[in-house]
């Protein structure tokens, strides 16, 4: 199969890097990629949200399936014109693409059909933003409408600064016409997790989770970013949580956008919040996770191709019980530029001193390309992904950051703490076992 994968970034990398393992794969080509993924596949110099230049390559090439991995090409519509032409797609249509391009539709979706989810207004007016800002109790989440590249959500701790930050949202000031439209939602207590699922309009494929960290800082500070690390699995995972999520929110959603007559096909990320035990959703994203995917891909054992190509085909029953994962932990530190993510020094210098992939560990890039006299260079915010498995959250942890060590990269900066969360649960567990009764009666 020839196979065009849309993107640039470190979920692209370990999606190219895991395509290209198919026994199926014969030609993988990814627009526009980077100086990472160039090593799985040939880059071609189509943005990702260029859908003509897109569909007319996908149509000369005679490319078999097209992955789209960022959500701006899907809100914009490229999955419906590959539809038209009569190339597979992984990935929802426009109308589908909703759930993650407009907050309000997702939310109201939700109210509609009895999702679990944080109470919430939708508003266009200042004034009316204001008074009932007035009203809530801080913290106050403030998201935009519209897509902000991760970054569009605002926990305000007091009134005063919601109102600011709501005055800057509706004025364009902030996020630009993203921010036109925005939701106020009440916050939310309890320990995040992201779950993910296929879907091919009607049958869901509970894939895996992960627990990311979006804050910029250690000990989770700093602005919000597009993600600073993720492991998978999350501590907290079970098969009973696992069933409570897919029967409470990630089925009652494909269903409830069937019924909507526009059925979703592709990947439905899930960002749960567990609120005294019991998942509540935060927000829907309509493809893969960054960094999430990265761990993803380093712990699934089976033929990615084959599983997208099911989701394409509308066919994702035939696969139930069929996809392996590795029993491991894999763990993802982003390496990302200083100042990231307000302003930052482009075409700074990285040196590798490893060989980028092995057993146990592999660096994704996601902002990178090479210079006129081919050096690496960082062409983004967000780097390099610096992955491990490891049979542990600390083993993995430890063999990402030994791995960083061998990273050369002055003008760049990382997390120390990825994964602390589930370090805090395994020493805990360490400390006080679970008494197991082993008396018959």
């Amino acid at each position: 199969m020839k196979i065009l994968l849309v993107g640039s970034g470190g979920r692209e990398h370990s999606l190219a890097w895991k395509l290209a393992q198919s026994e199926k794969c014969e030609k993988l080509y990814c627009a526009p990629g980077n100086a990472g993924i160039a090593g799985s596949a040939q880059c071609v110099p189509f943005e990702a949200e260029d859908t003509d230049s897109l569909v007319h390559f996908a149509i000369e090439e005679q490319i078999d399936l097209v992955v789209i991995g960022p959500e701006a090409p899907l809100v914009l519509g490229l999955a419906d014109r590959l539809n038209e032409a009569g190339i597979k797609v992984f990935g929802p249509s426009a109308a589908a693409a909703r759930l993650e391009g407009s907050k309000g539709f997702m939310k109201d979706l939700c109210a509609k059909y009895d999702i679990p989810t944080a109470a919430y207004r939708r508003f266009t007016n200042l004034e009316e933003a204001r008074k009932f800002i007035e009203k809530q109790d801080a913290p106050i989440v403030i998201k935009t409408d519209g897509l902000a590249a991760g970054k569009g959500v605002i926990i305000a701790q007091t009134k005063e600064e919601a109102i600011e930050v709501a005055t800057n949202m509706l004025s364009g000031t902030l996020f630009g016409a993203s921010g036109q439209e925005i939701v106020i939602e009440a916050f939310l207590e309890g320990e995040e997790v992201s779950f993910f699922a296929l879907a091919d309009g009607k049958t869901v494929l509970p894939l895996t989770s992960a627990q990311d960290h979006k804050r910029a800082y250690d000990g989770d500070t700093g602005p919000n970013t597009g993600g600073m690390g993720a492991y998978s699995p999350a501590h907290m995972m079970n098969p009973a949580l696992e069933k409570t999520i897919n029967d409470r929110i990630i089925q009652p959603a494909v269903n409830a956008m069937a019924a909507e007559g526009c059925p979703f096909t592709g990947v439905l990320f899930a960002g749960i919040m567990l609120v005294e035990g019991d998942p509540v959703l935060i927000e829907f994203n309509a493809r893969f996770g960054d960094p999430e995917c990265q761990t993803m891909m380093m712990r699934l054992q089976s033929d990615l191709l084959e599983i997208l190509l099911a989701g394409a085909e509308r066919r994702l029953s035939d696969l139930h019980d069929s996809i392996v994962w590795r029993d491991e932990t894999a763990l993802c530190v982003v390496m990302a530029a200083k100042g990231y993510p307000e302003k930052y020094i482009k075409n700074s210098l990285i040196t590798i001193d490893l060989p980028e992939f092995d057993e146990k560990t592999a660096i994704f890039h996601a902002g990178t390309k090479r210079n006129a006299q081919g050096d690496l260079v960082n062409s983004g915010g967000r780097v390099l992904g610096v992955c491990a498995l490891g049979k542990s959250v600390a083993q993995a942890r430890k063999n990402a950051y030994e791995t960083i060590g061998k990273v050369h990269w002055p003008e760049g900066f990382y997390r120390s703490d990825i994964g602390w969360r589930a370090l805090q649960a395994e020493e805990e567990f360490e400390k006080n076992p679970p008494v197991v009764n082993n008396l018959s009666a």
